[in-house]
């Protein structure tokens, strides 16, 4: 991905924990004693301090008790964690040791790793507060911070929140991941579960995928007598994983609950991919009705809501005023990689889950 302006990202980021602290207290401000230089290079659990108290305020609490609740917000947490873990960048496989010492006698652990850009960093220290272990640290010379979880109390309890819930191909890599742990601990006794194929639109999973992979694009056409403005969202992924198994089941159950097709492309590359995309205000109204339950938390939460506002002047009443269209130049002009200005109101909605 094209580099961020740090300076500006994390100047923008400061700003918002000191200036909006009243709003939600989100995140103590004892949390500014771990930047340096407004990128952190490295940041342990034990040191972060969040306050998730009105973390969730978007469930009715008067119909569901607050074990329901919790319980729901938990496992739309799980469900949406999945989804970013099997998205294409977020974790490539679970690092499994083939020996058990390695070439400097040390002995071998297994690994698995999430990767967030550097702008999400905010969505990373939630997750990690969420899940109670790991560590996160910037990758030297890239615009990626990986969540590492290395010890085996905390592989294990991922290994259970995956289990059962995994939608791709990469399953073959917790399976991966499960025999090594039950070969070294024969009183575990881990049950491999299936592919989950439950129905998308009960769980948070496709939210995690698109906050992984997903992207919100408008093309805006000024030639002619009347302009032309498309909203689009797109979903790519390699045709075959890194062990060669097709990524196309997953992606066909995507493409038929947003009523789109799967079309190839990069095909005279040496990884292919297949993509999905959402071009008629039917199938984007689909996605729009999706992500209202079920909603997005990193940055491109705020690219999603500039192209659902632009989306909303699709209706009988829109007019191609000059206004209008000088609004849909405006908010196209901040999306994606031009984007300058990070607010992170929206985390106060955040999954619970203690």
């Amino acid at each position: 991905m094209p580099a961020l302006n740090l300076a500006i990202c994390w100047k923008s980021f400061l700003y918002y924990l000191i200036e909006s602290q009243s709003a939600g207290n989100l995140i103590d401000l004892n949390l500014l004693g771990i930047f340096r230089e407004y990128t952190p290079e490295i940041i342990c659990c034990n040191s972060i301090l969040l306050n998730a108290s009105n973390s969730s305020n978007y469930l009715d609490s008067s119909i569901l008790s607050t074990k329901r609740q919790l319980l729901l917000e938990k496992n739309n947490f799980i469900s949406y964690l999945t989804g970013i873990i099997e998205g294409y960048g977020s974790i490539e496989y679970a690092l499994v040791p083939t020996t058990e010492r390695s070439s400097k006698n040390k002995l071998n652990y297994p690994s698995i790793q999430i990767a967030f850009h550097l702008k999400d960093l905010p969505l990373a220290l939630l997750i990690q507060k969420n899940l109670g272990y790991g560590s996160l640290q910037r990758t030297k010379g890239l615009n990626v911070y990986i969540l590492y979880i290395n010890d085996k109390k905390g592989i294990l309890n991922l290994v259970k929140l995956l289990n059962g819930n995994m939608k791709t191909p990469k399953i073959h890599s917790l399976y991966k991941l499960i025999d090594w742990l039950n070969n070294k601990d024969t009183n575990l006794n881990l049950t491999k579960l299936p592919l989950n194929n439950d129905s998308l639109i009960n769980s948070a999973w496709l939210s995690g995928m698109i906050e992984s992979d997903g992207h919100f694009s408008v093309r805006t056409t000024m030639k002619g007598k009347y302009p032309k403005i498309e909203c689009k969202f797109e979903l790519s992924q390699r045709q075959k994983d890194h062990l060669a198994n097709s990524n196309e089941p997953f992606l066909a159950n995507i493409a038929e609950f947003l009523k789109v097709s799967i079309k190839n492309i990069r095909e005279n590359t040496t990884h292919p991919q297949y993509r999905l995309r959402t071009m008629s205000l039917e199938t984007n109204l689909l996605l729009v009705n999706y992500l209202n339950v079920y909603p997005l938390f990193g940055s491109k939460f705020l690219d999603y809501n500039d192209w659902k506002e632009i989306l909303n002047l699709f209706n009988p009443r829109f007019k191609n005023s000059q206004y209008n269209i000088d609004k849909v130049l405006d908010l196209k002009k901040e999306m994606n990689d031009n984007r300058t200005i990070f607010t992170w109101n929206h985390l106060n909605k955040f999954y619970l889950t203690t």
